[in-house]
């Protein structure tokens, strides 16, 4: 038996009707709204998703009543009305009503080919959509008469085996439960947890009575926008088709009109100009009352304009960002609320190329999106292969197994990266986003034949280099030829916005930058500092890596003294260069942290070329190499134990850096540099290290006679460095939590390695999220924790930051507010949207804590 339908869940739409996007949907609250805004909406109903899931369930709504406001014999439409547009839903369904005695009068009155047209429009989509019969028998002829009428009423016949329903009555219910089954599927589940929908998201429906677009008199259908959806700029787009339905304007291969006066066609505004004004009239009401810019969908039916609908104009990134600053403006959304209307991760869509969506994709393999934005240039295997392209003005495609030290000057010359090994920390990874370069890792199916300089791809095409390839780091492609692309674009809009951003965050946001490029890419987006400065890329260009090379193999310390001398004026020029870019703003110098084998070449050619250099043996070149080779290079002689053991480096950038401070205090504002200490553990470290560059400070002023000052702390990177930070701090004005490292050592695991079975892990909720990509709030998130408070209880003003990877992450900036941290330093290109997103989250705690709900 039956149970009884209850109809507090069925609502006649109506200016005081009691309605809501988290009962009705939005496609229901938003008619509403337009019917208060006085616009000629079609008699609706509206059904919540209370009564969805009633009837998906299979209990029987009461026809009669849905009906009676529509009058007898009604012709109808049936549209669905999730709470967000973007969770999609199933098709509308136009023209229910129609049956052969309808049919024969429509004919009087609208004429036979129009009436005919409606009736197999209803009956293709009755067929596929809820009678679920096979497409192929429904396709709609080109000519709509009473023979092909004929043909299609005998193919549903035969199909369903019944003749096709003529009661409005039973077409009504059988569309609202084919609805309503359709979105509790699973696979429609499926779908919404894609799209971020939660597990238990509702559909509501509507039923609204059709204004026919077909028939005597001026009669059609249209869709109008009031802004570019690509650009966001102010402009009238769209079309309008006579005796047309729905959408059809807009798929019609000929006959729609313009809107707007064009040279290329006749135009809705010429033909039907009072409509026309209407309509404009319409567009701006809905955008000064709902505050939105909205796509209407409309009907002329015998000349009368009908607003069927209404839904938030469908926009790029670039459009989001234009949209939301003129709203903001024109004093139609508050600035705050235009903050928090654009998706932080959509910037960086803005800061680089992309493919252009519409162009044709022919994909050759996907990888790991390590790095956003998209490039496209020639094949190159080796990173001297990258410089000689770029010197002759080539843009080229650095394809390597994975990348090394070695490789940075390769993909500084570069404009794009792909690699076979990796995840999202991987080196190439790392040193792709801090350039801005489009970057793909980890795309394990393609294979390199280095004997034949080819690349071979899982379904056996061959890429030979010099052929030109492009590279997707925002979604992970690799893609065969060039392209269509769209440029970046950091437009006023996007620096209004980051404007206001900034004047409601209230966490500090500086770059990891290395070189003075970087820095100086750091400062255009704003960046309050350099939070992480690692000096060891600077080693490896070449002049610079054959003299560190030198040092490696010098047997005493004052031989190793004396080399450094060569590097000294070239670090010191380095450090001038970041300090005058930055412009007073706080600079943090990472001391010297990776082992030394990484200057030295693998592979034959390599170390015969360094012995040549040299004046040694090869033997002895080979003996030195292996000598320094590690099992586990990760937690072997690296940091502050290399700082230690071979102090003459630290002593040289020290004196470098000091140097650079009076220099460019001399310049401009003082400097105050900030130098942290890597890979410490122990306090007895820091102790050693202060000592030295105390020492060095000493001597750098007794011979300039300057006075400078400078600020040292610690990378904390280890769990013990976490877990003693209390008595590190002692000795330190800053702490500064290295999140890549930590994870590593925290999980006991290579971030370079991870990508091979990291996706398992997470598919099989071993981790919820790659640690590598989204800070772990649990794990590595207490040590973080607990280094935070016990520095905190030695030293209460101490100043803690995040300079991992992780820091231009929004989870991570929060985190890094709730425990009162003072900045997050990320790579230059994640400025942007670290700024928005800590912007967002300070005005969320503001309207929680003043009892307010979201915008």
């Amino acid at each position: 038996m039956q149970k009884e339908f209850d109809y507090a869940d069925v609502t006649l739409i109506a200016p005081d009707a009691a309605m809501s996007p988290a009962v009705h949907g939005g496609r229901a609250k938003c008619l509403q709204r337009l019917v208060r805004l006085g616009m000629p909406v079609p008699t609706t109903v509206a059904l919540s998703f209370a009564a969805v899931r009633k009837i998906a369930a299979g209990e029987v709504p009461d026809i009669n009543a849905i009906l009676q406001p529509f009058g007898p014999e009604p012709l109808l439409s049936v549209r669905p009305s999730s709470q967000s547009p973007d969770w999609g839903g199933p098709g509308a369904i136009l023209n229910v009503g129609m049956c052969d005695s309808r049919y024969e009068a429509m004919c009087g009155q609208i004429g036979e080919q129009a009436a005919t047209s409606l009736y197999l429009r209803f009956i293709q989509s009755y067929a596929t959509h809820v009678a679920r019969l096979d497409d192929e028998a429904f396709d709609l002829p080109e000519i709509p008469d009473r023979a092909a009428l004929a043909r299609v009423m005998q193919a549903y016949e035969e199909e369903a085996e019944e003749r096709f329903p003529q009661d409005v009555r039973r077409q009504l219910s059988d569309i609202l439960g084919s609805m309503s089954r359709a979105w509790e599927g699973t696979s429609a589940r499926l779908l919404r947890r894609a799209k971020g929908a939660p597990p238990d998201a509702g559909l509501g429906l509507v039923v609204q009575a059709m204004a026919l677009g077909v028939g005597q008199g001026e009669c059609g259908s249209g869709v109008i926008q009031f802004v570019d959806p690509s650009t966001g700029q102010p402009q009238v787009r769209g079309r309008y088709l006579s005796q047309s339905q729905g959408r059809d304007a807009l798929s019609a291969p000929s006959g729609a009109l313009y809107l707007t006066r064009d040279p290329r066609g006749p135009s809705l505004e010429e033909q039907l100009p009072e409509t026309f004004g209407d309509l404009i009239a319409y567009g701006d009401r809905t955008r000064t009352r709902l505050r939105e810019e909205m796509q209407l969908e409309f009907t002329l039916d015998g000349g009368q304009l009908a607003i069927l609908d209404a839904v938030r104009v469908a926009r790029t990134s670039r459009a989001t960002v234009r949209i939301a600053v003129d709203l903001a403006l024109d004093g139609v959304i508050s600035p705050e609320e235009a903050v928090t209307r654009v998706d932080p991760a959509a910037l960086s869509e803005l800061l680089h190329r992309q493919v252009d969506p519409a162009a044709s994709r022919d994909r050759v393999t996907r990888g790991i999106a390590a790095s956003p934005g998209a490039a496209t240039g020639r094949i190159v295997l080796t990173a001297n292969d990258a410089q000689a392209s770029a010197a002759r003005g080539e843009d080229c495609i650095l394809v390597r197994r994975e990348t090394s030290s070695e490789d940075i000057r390769g993909m500084h010359a570069a404009v794009g990266v792909l690699t076979m090994r990796g995840g999202v920390t991987s080196h190439a990874a790392v040193i792709g986003r801090g350039l801005g370069l489009p970057c793909v890792v980890g795309a394990s199916d393609l294979r390199i034949d280095r004997k034949h300089k080819v690349l071979i791809a899982a379904d056996g095409r061959q890429f030979r280099e010099g052929d030109v390839v492009t590279v997707d780091g925002t979604t992970g492609d690799v893609l065969a030829g060039e392209p269509a692309m769209l440029e970046a674009a950091l437009d006023e809009a996007f620096q209004q916005l980051l404007t206001w951003a900034d004047d409601f965050r209230d966490i500090g946001v500086r770059a990891n930058a290395d070189t003075p490029a970087d820095a100086q890419t750091a400062r255009n987006f704003a960046a309050e500092g350099i939070g992480l400065c690692r000096t060891e890329h600077m080693f490896f260009e070449g002049e610079r890596l054959s003299v560190m090379r030198e040092m490696i193999f010098a047997d005493k310390g004052e031989d190793r003294t004396a080399v450094l001398e060569r590097l000294l004026p070239m670090q010191r020029a380095d450090f001038m260069d970041l300090f005058e870019i930055m412009a007073g703003h706080p600079v943090c110098i990472r001391l010297f942290d990776p082992p030394l084998h990484e200057f030295l070449p693998s592979d034959n050619a390599g170390i015969r070329e360094l012995a040549d250099v040299l004046d040694l043996q090869l033997s002895d070149v080979t003996r030195r190499i292996e000598e320094l080779e590690e099992y586990n290079p990760m937690l072997g002689m690296r940091g502050v134990r290399l700082g230690i053991t071979v102090p003459e480096i630290y002593e040289m950038q020290a004196r470098a850096i000091f140097e650079a401070t009076i220099a460019a205090s001399r310049k401009g504002a003082a400097v105050v540099p900030e130098i942290m200490i890597p890979l410490v553990s122990a306090m007895r470290e820091v102790e050693l290290v202060k000592n030295r560059l105390d020492a060095i400070a000493v001597k750098v002023r007794n011979e300039t006679g300057a006075s400078f000052t400078y600020r040292l702390g610690v990378m904390v990177e280890t769990p013990r460095a976490a877990l003693r930070a209390g008595d590190i701090a002692l000795h330190s004005a800053f702490l500064s939590f290295g999140t890549n490292d930590l994870t590593q050592m925290t999980y006991g695991l290579s971030r370079d390695d991870a990508g091979r079975f990291m996706s398992a892990y997470v598919q099989q909720r071993v981790y919820d999220e790659d640690p590598f990509h989204t800070l772990d709030l649990e794990g590595v998130g207490e040590l973080l924790t607990m280094g935070a408070e016990r520095a905190r209880d030695a030293v209460p003003d101490i100043v803690l930051s995040i300079c991992g990877e992780h820091g231009g992450a929004r989870s991570a900036i929060e985190f890094s507010r709730q425990r009162g941290l003072n900045y997050v330093s990320c790579s230059p290109f994640r400025v942007p949207i670290a700024r928005l997103s800590a912007a967002q989250l300070a005005l969320a705690d503001r309207r929680s804590s003043a009892g307010l709900e979201d915008v």
